[in-house]
């Protein structure tokens, strides 16, 4: 997922200033995504919020001294989000792997039996302990049913921690955040580029560094 442009960027300005401009642009991007991560199918949506969940910690994480206090928690809650995002991508991820080797294997035992009955005029039942692969149908079944639980009741845990942040007002205070002004170097020094003050494009990915 390509990050959304942050405009509004100065490198005369205040660290301060475009560090509130690069987390409210941040904050956006991840709560685009909802309410439709909420679906459980919506596999792309979901990979998309974790993507944002983690843009939105590296932000807070860096420019955190040019920020208010909630930032650190809101770091700590982005980076929980984005773990637990993580492990159901996980399953996303291999589910689908392990049920398209499944789907092999059954075509491959079925040539296979099929060879087994040579002239007969019916598949002999008692052929089937004769499959090459039916040891590994069970571990592989056994597999696709634990990440269908698992992928499940992470989903589930997804829903309350986001429900959970929600309570907190986890939007609200992290605006309030950015907004604030700390005292201390972080909050006055602009973003020159020459040698008098600190670059911002110098500390962050490419894609977040004024234009």
């Amino acid at each position: 997922m390509k990050a959304r442009k942050v405009t509004g960027l100065d490198a005369d300005a205040p660290l301060a200033d475009n560090a509130e401009r690069l987390v409210l642009a941040r904050l956006d991007e991840l709560y685009s995504f909802m309410p439709a991560a909420a679906d459980p199918d919506a596999v792309v949506a979901l990979h998309d919020l974790r993507i944002a969940a983690k843009r939105l910690r590296y932000i807070l994480e860096l420019l955190r001294p040019a920020l208010g206090p909630y930032a650190k928690a809101a770091g700590k809650r982005a980076k929980e989000l984005q773990d637990l995002l993580g492990r159901i991508h996980d399953c996303d991820v291999t589910l689908p792997r392990v049920e398209a080797l499944i789907a092999e294997l059954r075509e491959r035992d079925a040539l296979a039996l099929q060879s087994l009955a040579a002239d007969a005029e019916d598949l002999d039942p008692g052929l089937v302990s004769a499959a090459p692969h039916v040891d590994a149908f069970r571990g592989l079944e056994a597999l696709a049913v634990y990440l269908r639980a698992r992928r499940a009741l992470l989903f589930g845990r997804f829903l309350e921690a986001w429900q959970e942040l929600q309570r907190a007002g986890f939007r609200a205070r992290l605006e309030y955040a950015a907004a604030e002004r700390p005292s201390g170097p972080a909050a006055i020094t602009p973003c020159s580029h020459d040698g008098n003050g600190a670059a911002l494009s110098d500390d962050l990915p490419s894609d977040l560094s004024p234009t």
